[in-house]
């Protein structure tokens, strides 16, 4: 079970960037700690499962699903998954393993039961829902990804996803921080928006309203949909239930994580 849901690679790669525990009391210092290794495999666990966090089976685990929530609250809020990411996306770059030249961004909605960040979805009747934004290299890496609320248009998240790609480094000489060129589909098509990708030394790749189809541009933008997929065989990406919205994305950035540690994994 721990093997499965946390691999040592993954293990080696999270343990690092985890804060440090405030010392515990000489006199009466209460009860262990859970250990942070079983606390992320029920991180994991629910990612992978989409159970409730109190249906966390704590003899296979290794800790309650409470503990995993709080563990799962602290280290998001200390920055551990970004860092991660950002710590195999290097790993990546390194082993050349990384093609930044050409991204493509897309959106993908999901149900949402509660909490912020949730708006009525036009794709799903007007029922609450969440929209998960992200861009991806030639290959389908997973660069950046952010949630909104189901109604909010893709194109408006288009530059904030663009500024929040990390820079990454693993070669020597300056970090890489944006493609050169970004395919798209038609939901963002708008000349404001293609001068702004420009304005940041990109050139626009995006399909036109109106035009037919045979662009040639899904050629190139398809792996998008592919790491969509990839995203939604982690459970509890499919539909949103974490009140918190830096929770959600805390889950989403981990999934984003794991799929880039395979693709160093599959390459040896």
């Amino acid at each position: 079970m721990s093997a499965h849901f946390v691999s040592d690679d993954l293990w080696e790669r999270v343990a690092p960037l985890l804060p440090a525990r405030a010392p515990r009391r000489h006199r009466y210092p209460g009860r262990l700690p859970a250990d942070d290794r079983a606390a992320l495999r029920g991180i994991v666990y629910v990612l992978r499962k989409s159970v409730s966090w109190r249906d966390v089976p704590a003899e296979q685990v290794g800790c309650s699903g409470v503990t995993a929530w709080r563990r799962l609250r602290d280290w998001t809020e200390a920055g551990v998954w970004p860092r991660l990411h950002e710590v195999l996306l290097a790993e990546l770059r390194r082993d050349g393993l990384l093609e930044m030249d050409d991204a493509a961004i897309d959106a993908s909605h999901v149900r949402a039961l509660r909490g912020a960040h949730t708006g009525p979805s036009p794709v799903d009747r007007a029922r609450p829902g969440s929209k998960h934004h992200l861009i991806v290299d030639r290959n389908g890496t997973p660069l950046t990804v952010s949630p909104t609320s189901g109604n909010r248009h893709a194109v408006t998240q288009l530059m904030p996803l663009l500024d929040a790609t990390p820079r990454i480094r693993g070669l020597r000489g300056r970090p890489r921080h944006r493609p050169r060129q970004l395919f798209a589909d038609r939901g963002y098509d708008f000349d404001k928006y293609r001068r702004l990708i420009r304005a940041h030394g990109i050139t626009p790749k995006i399909a036109r309203r109106g035009a037919s189809h045979g662009s040639g541009l899904g050629k190139t933008r398809w792996v998008v949909e592919r790491t969509f997929a990839w995203l939604h065989q982690f459970k509890r990406l499919r539909i949103r239930y974490e009140i918190r919205a830096e929770l959600h994305l805390g889950l989403l950035q981990l999934a984003c994580s794991i799929i880039c540690l395979r693709r160093l994994k599959t390459s040896f």
